[in-house]
């Protein structure tokens, strides 16, 4: 079985983690020598490569198991019909006046 790549998001978070976890410790712990900066950066570079490989993966759509079900058909009133419009409430065309 071949080993997924990383996503862009894990090299980010795993870096990050690298990069400011690794100056918290060296600041916090005040270690000059040699030894004390090579486990900083060890322990650094554990919980980075932790943080990046907890990252979720980003999910795939899951395909339907089966078709959905077709919805019932409803049945539709029809709208009341208008009647004839008379010809009194009609309004008089209006035409301009050609000047």
């Amino acid at each position: 079985m071949a080993m997924p790549r990383p996503t862009v998001a894990q090299f980010a978070y795993g870096s990050c983690t690298v990069i400011f976890s690794t100056l918290a410790m060296l600041l916090l712990s005040g270690t000059s020598s040699g030894p004390g900066v090579a486990v900083v950066a060890v322990s650094a570079l554990a919980l980075g490569l932790l943080v990046a490989v907890t990252v979720p993966a980003p999910r795939r759509p899951a395909a339907p198991a089966r078709p959905a079900a077709p919805r019932p058909v409803r049945a539709t009133v029809p709208a009341p019909a208008r009647g004839p419009v008379r010809d009194s409430v009609r309004e008089p065309v209006r035409e301009r006046a050609v000047s």
